[in-house]
């Protein structure tokens, strides 16, 4: 007896193409976030083989050998005191990447304790709001200036006082995430059946907060590295014995006219890191986003 294939229904032909599963999978359906991902991960390896990577001491002053144009021996030229800028570059890469990751640390981890608290407690909530939008009413760069003028210059205290400018705007999306989520159904419920605040925190509020928190933890890592180059090119933030990328810039600002590559190579370094982040940022927003991943 002849047998037909069974024609396929109409919910099977409706059905959405299904992803690919796993990390290769995963890249490949966000492909912003896996080329910013691989962009991020070259400079992570340039920061940490940099000592493998430099051709001299990025410190090493050499004033016969200054001002020397991109060649074979320095491929990224020399600057005014006679220092590899291509070993320079390499080695901010360090500075760059360390202040950026532990800001976006400290802001997130920071700013989610004071949103859950302020958020949870209506109590504290008008006082704590109050303070942060003091805060908030300053710009980012001018209150990092502020504060490293009360203070020497050094990487710690960089990274202080660029995450005291960006706790405040992780605490309100974070209290904002905590107020939608106390008026859901299931956080009622969990109340009703007596379910203690800290459990309930800890179990009903705090995950649902990971999401928009690690999205806007990547856009502060890339905030950061920004501003510390302002900070080093007005000559508030890292000391200048110790190789940054806007620190560099600040080296090659007076000769820009004559020698653009100063500033030109650790320019073009900040831009590309900063842009793996900010893409990987989208990615993850896309990727999180609750009403796009019903629709998909």
């Amino acid at each position: 007896m002849t047998s037909f294939a069974a024609a396929p229904t109409l919910p099977d032909i409706l059905k959405p193409r299904r992803l690919r599963k796993g990390l290769w999978g995963f890249l490949l359906n966000n492909p912003a976030i896996a080329f910013g991902a691989g962009l991020l991960l070259v400079m992570l390896f340039i920061a940490v083989a940099a000592p493998w990577l430099g051709t001299v001491d990025p410190t090493e002053l050499a004033p016969r050998k200054r001002n020397l144009e991109p060649s074979a021996a320095y491929w990224f030229g020399t600057d005014a005191f006679g220092r590899d800028i291509y070993s320079r570059v390499l080695y901010g890469a360090r500075v760059s990447l360390t202040i950026g990751f532990a800001v976006a640390l400290l802001a997130s981890v920071t700013g989610l304790a004071i949103g859950l608290i302020s958020g949870t407690f209506r109590r504290s909530d008008a006082i704590i709001m109050r303070v942060m939008d003091g805060l908030m009413s300053v710009p980012p760069i001018l209150l990092a200036i502020a504060l490293m003028a009360l203070t020497r210059a050094s990487v710690e205290n960089v990274v202080i006082a660029i995450t005291i400018a960006e706790i405040p705007r992780v605490s309100r999306l974070v209290r904002g995430v905590v107020l939608s989520l106390r008026e859901q159904a299931y956080v009622d419920a969990a109340i009703s059946c007596g379910c203690r605040m800290p459990m309930l925190i800890w179990r009903h509020i705090l995950p649902n907060t990971l999401a928009p928190l690690t999205v806007q933890a990547t856009y502060i890592c890339a905030s950061a590295m920004i501003t510390e180059s302002i900070l080093s090119f007005i000559g508030a933030g890292v000391p200048p014995i110790i190789p940054s990328w806007g620190n560099i810039m600040a080296d090659g600002r007076t000769l820009f006219q004559i020698k653009p590559y100063i500033i030109f190579f650790p320019a073009i370094f900040l831009s590309v890191t900063v842009l793996a982040v900010n893409l990987m940022g989208d990615g993850l927003r896309d990727v999180l986003d609750p009403r796009k991943s019903k629709t998909s």
